[in-house]
Order: C-alpha cells, then sequence, then structure tokens
C-alpha cells in the first residue's frame, strides 16, 4: 500500500482526497477515471484503508437547523487529563450529545457537539455531562461549519515542498 515512510502511498492519498470531497456522490469508478487506475485498484485500495483503520467511516452532514433543531452547540469542557478518554466516551451516551473531540491541553480539553431541542434540553444536557466527570466552561451555539478534503492528500501535494 505505502512506502516504509508513510502508511498511504499517492494514490491512496488522492483516493482519500476524492472521498472527503464528496464519498456519497464519488464512485470507485469515478475516482479510477480521474486518477487513470482500474475501479476495482481504487475499490482495493479504500478496502485497504478501511481494514488499516485510516479511513475509519463515512458520516452525514446534518444542517440540524434546517431539520428544525435550533440549538446546535458546542459545549467546551474540561477533563482530569488521567481519565479523560474513559469520560468522553461516557459522555458520548449522553442524548443529545452528537459528537466528541479530546483535545491536547489541560484545560478546556473536551469538546463536545450537541443538539438540544429547546433551553430546558441544553441545561439537561449539561447536568448529564457534568454527572460523567466533566466541568462545562463555555458553551457557543453553531451557526455554520465548513470542511474541505485535507491539501495534504491532492495530486502531487506529498512531493511538494510547501
Amino acid at each position: 500500500m505505502a512506502d516504509s515512510e508513510s502508511p498511504i502511498d499517492d494514490l491512496d492519498r488522492q483516493i482519500i482526497h476524492a472521498l472527503q470531497g464528496d464519498a456519497r456522490h464519488t464512485s470507485a469508478s469515478e475516482i479510477a477515471e480521474s486518477l487513470d487506475v482500474s475501479a476495482r485498484t481504487v475499490r482495493n485500495r479504500i478496502n485497504n484503508l478501511e481494514e488499516a483503520g485510516i479511513i475509519r467511516g463515512y458520516n452525514v452532514d446534518v444542517d440540524y437547523e434546517a431539520a428544525g433543531y435550533q440549538l446546535h452547540t458546542l459545549i467546551v469542557c474540561t477533563a482530569p487529563i488521567h481519565e479523560r478518554e474513559e469520560i468522553a466516551q461516557h459522555a458520548l451516551e449522553v442524548d443529545g450529545v452528537v459528537a466528541i473531540r479530546e483535545v491536547m491541553t489541560g484545560a478546556e480539553n473536551v469538546h463536545i457537539e450537541v443538539v438540544g431541542v429547546d433551553s430546558n434540553d441544553l441545561s439537561r444536557i449539561g447536568r448529564d455531562l457534568n454527572d460523567v466527570g466533566l466541568t462545562v466552561v463555555d458553551e457557543d451555539l453553531i451557526r455554520n461549519e465548513y470542511t474541505r478534503p485535507f491539501h495534504q492528500f491532492s495530486a502531487g501535494a506529498a512531493t511538494d515542498d510547501n
């Protein structure tokens, strides 16, 4: 799949770049055609990347506001460093929690994305997070989120000096 320095090679990077752009509407055949390889090669590479844990999944990007949920919120918390991972796993079980990021800092080291149906629901989520061992530091309503494919996965980026 790759050379001894990196777990992935240029072809893997370009496949990942295409999938990050729009995994749902990008077929192995389309990727293969753009990279001048066979669709079978692309499918095999994707399977290998999934088995290696490099591609961990495919997520649906939900516009919660359009779906009728106005309270899409980022809750910044602090967890004791030695318990951070375990507490984050428990927090994922709280109703309304949709994503958790552990951050490599001493304080404000767990960022939790939640969706609440009303202010009472957000208060309940905050209490539940406190009950699993997190200290809520800040809460911010999320207006929009923008993503794009990682530039190092694009064609030729691995050999560029930039």
